[in-house]
């Protein structure tokens, strides 16, 4: 390439591939056969040639003279006047001038005209020829070695000695080696990490292993190098895939934020719809559909102008984004009686062109019913916070969910009702309060509320308990005899608590008492009438006792006359912060304290289950307040609770739940308590083992707030 040999007065420029037309002599001399063989001595002499062409008069070959013949006629005394017709070899070969180099070579003659057209166009000789078979070998050689440093991918051979025969520049980087240093020496010797060695051996090639050199990673492949046969050397070809694999993050990444990016504008409240610059939708979110009652099926690839025609909207936005070049507000009625307020947003690219336009419908309709709701709520709650402060139950009772808005809306409906009622929930809930505010509620409000705990009262002295008993009805009974809770609460309301534990024996004279309002002391004989609002209350399932046989069931329906339910804290979480505070005053003001509880505290506090409900609550932050240095409380340790772990889930609360609804309830758990204790998607998908995005969709899909998403 760039490198010339001389040849015959011209430059023969070196190729890789040589025809004889790049290196034979053009215009040779010629003769007929009728010239005498002292013309082609001349010829041979002035021209420094072996051989001459000899044509007829149409310059068509006839033959050859050679210097050889020529010598051998001078030696003979051969008069040289004489035609060198006589002595012309003929006939000879010849050659095209398009042949290739590598076939002229195996001929092995001296001297050949070259022929085109039957026309004598030129001479090679076999001197010639091998100049030019090496000039092209040598060349081929340059055009390898060029290709091979020229390529990104490392190239390593070896021998079949197991001696590096080749290292390429990719390779020479790649391993820190050098060509002079390395080549002739035993692979085993320069790289022991080698399998060169093996393939060699087995003659089997390796495709696809993943190698790391200088702490880069590359796929090799190595296979072994056959000639005759036999085994003559090997290869190994590795490419670095190290920007490979950091193409393969990047891409996993952009997918990654494409997909949070997409659960975002799905889980948004107000709808979206994205358009291209000509209007044409791209994207539409669930909430679009929701607030237009029409199907994004309905949408998709549809221009504005065309939902304009169709209704969806009053004006052609684009129009007005593309006169205004800034967002534009407009206003317009939805569905019947929804009103909407539509902004679009128009998205320009680096030149200023636009690019997009984001267009965000909220509908206002629901907002004011939002709002009005939250009046009601706020209305509600002012009513309940004077009813309760009315009867000093201001510091018993927390009001700031809807469940707990609904119970005690319900408790001061039944305080204006005389009928027995039935308390049921969990232990510690807070069913005393729920009696207690009907009781305040009640015209009985002024007459006292007696409670009577049967859990806590012996079997045998039930009865003389509730009904009383007269002077000396048995071994240790008073002189003067002592009034049951029956008659301590006329006038007023009997709240008998855990109910399910009373005797049955007690249940029959329980029930008289209810249906005739009448009851007798023990040991007397005398009827005594009772004035009593009764309120039972219990956190067992007293239709299963009913049914083993462990409760009456007259006595059941007779209290069962008004169910009232109280919720576990677990459904009401929303008030664990108020009750904290309100907790945190009691006893502040109990042990003379200036202490408050951290709000991440707080946060963990709502994660937890609280199987023992508010009852467990305030005795944690008793406990905490009293044991605890300094006046903020930054650690609260919940694994130190009596009831259970604060990992631990309550399995008791998935009992009749579908599987489905049990795996989205444990999902919905898992998730929010990642994201409360974590902070972050990112660090609650790494713990939970899925994709960021995953989470921000699951968080979407329950509901969960997410105020932090990186």
């Amino acid at each position: 390439m760039g490198e010339y040999l001389s040849h015959l007065g011209r430059d023969l420029k070196i190729k890789s591939s040589l025809t004889v037309k790049d290196f034979m002599r053009y215009h040779p001399e010629l003769l007929t056969a009728e010239d005498s063989i002292r013309s082609a001595v001349e010829i041979m002499v002035n021209n420094s040639i072996d051989a001459v062409p000899i044509v007829d008069e149409a310059g068509d070959l006839q033959g050859l003279v050679t210097k050889t013949m020529v010598l051998r006629e001078i030696l003979n005394d051969t008069d040289l006047q004489q035609p060198i017709g006589q002595i012309m070899i003929s006939p000879i070969r010849s050659i095209d001038p398009e042949e290739d180099v590598s076939k002229l070579i195996t001929i092995n003659v001296g001297n050949l005209p070259v022929l085109e057209k039957q026309k004598v166009v030129g001479m090679v000789t076999l001197s010639d020829t091998i100049r030019a078979y090496f000039s092209s070998l040598i060349a081929l050689h340059a055009e390898l070695n060029a290709v091979i440093n020229s390529t990104h991918n490392g190239i390593l051979t070896v021998n079949e000695a197991g001696e590096i025969s080749l290292i390429n520049k990719a390779a020479e980087w790649i391993l820190g080696l050098k060509q002079e240093d390395v080549v002739g020496k035993k692979i085993s010797e320069v790289m022991p990490q080698s399998k060169l060695p093996e393939i060699l051996a087995s003659g089997q090639g390796r495709l696809g292993q993943k190698v790391v050199y200088h702490k880069k990673g590359f796929i090799s492949n190595m296979t072994p190098v056959m000639g005759h046969k036999q085994i003559i050397g090997a290869v190994e070809v590795f490419q670095d895939i190290s920007e490979l694999e950091m193409i393969s993050e990047e891409l996993n990444y952009t997918k990654e934020i494409k997909e949070e990016l997409s659960a975002i504008i799905d889980s948004s409240f107000d709808g979206f719809h994205i358009t291209d610059d000509h209007g044409k939708t791209l994207r539409i979110n669930k909430a679009f559909e929701r607030i237009t009652s029409i199907p994004v099926s309905d949408l998709m690839g549809k221009t504005i102008a065309e939902l304009v025609d169709e209704g969806v909207y009053c004006q052609d936005v684009l129009k007005l984004v593309l006169e205004e070049r800034e967002p534009v507000t407009i206003s317009q009625e939805s569905k019947p009686g929804n009103t909407v307020v539509i902004t679009a947003n128009p998205v320009f690219d680096e030149q200023g062109n636009l690019f997009r336009i984001v267009i965000n419908v909220r509908d206002i309709s629901e907002l004011n019913d939002l709002r009005q709701q939250l009046e009601q709520a706020r209305t509600l709650s002012h009513h309940y916070q004077e009813e309760l402060n009315r009867y000093n139950l201001a510091d018993q009772f927390v009001i700031r969910s809807k469940e707990s808005r609904d119970l005690a809306d319900l408790c001061v409906r039944l305080g204006q009702v005389d009928a027995t009622v039935l308390i049921k929930g969990e232990s510690g809930v807070g069913k005393e309060f729920a009696a207690q505010l009907i009781h305040s509620n009640s015209n009985r409000r002024d007459k006292p509320m007696i409670k009577v705990n049967c859990a806590a009262i012996p079997e045998s002295l039930f009865e003389s308990e509730l009904f009383g008993y007269e002077p000396g009805a048995f071994t240790g009974a008073s002189k003067e005899g002592k009034p049951g809770f029956f008659e301590a609460a006329h006038g007023g309301t009997l709240l008998l608590d855990e109910i399910g534990e009373m005797p049955l024996n007690t249940q029959a004279k329980l029930l008289r008492a209810i249906q005739d309002k009448v009851i007798t002391r023990v040991g007397g004989t005398k009827p005594i009438k009772v004035d009593v609002r009764l309120i039972a209350a219990t956190n067992r399932n007293l239709q299963e006792m009913v049914q083993n046989k462990e409760f009456r069931r007259d006595l059941y329906f007779r209290l069962n006359v008004i169910p009232v339910t109280v919720p576990p804290l677990r459904d009401r979480k929303v008030e664990i912060p108020f009750l904290v505070d309100h907790f945190v005053k009691k006893f502040n003001a109990k042990y003379g304290f200036k202490k408050r509880i951290d709000e991440r505290q707080i946060k963990a506090l709502m994660n937890y289950d609280w199987p023992g409900n508010v009852r467990e609550l305030e005795n944690l932050i008793e406990r905490v307040l009293v044991t605890s240095p300094g006046n903020v409380i930054r650690q609260i340790n919940l694994h130190d609770l009596d009831s259970t772990d604060y990992e631990a889930i309550n399995y008791e609360h998935f009992i009749g739940f579908k599987l489905q609804a049990a795996v989205e309830q444990l999902e919905k758990y898992l998730i929010q308590n990642s994201l409360v204790t974590l902070g972050t998607t990112r660090k609650a998908a790494q713990e939970l083992g899925v994709s960021q995005p995953t989470i921000v969709r699951k968080a979407a899909k329950y509901n969960i707030p997410l105020k932090n998403k990186k």
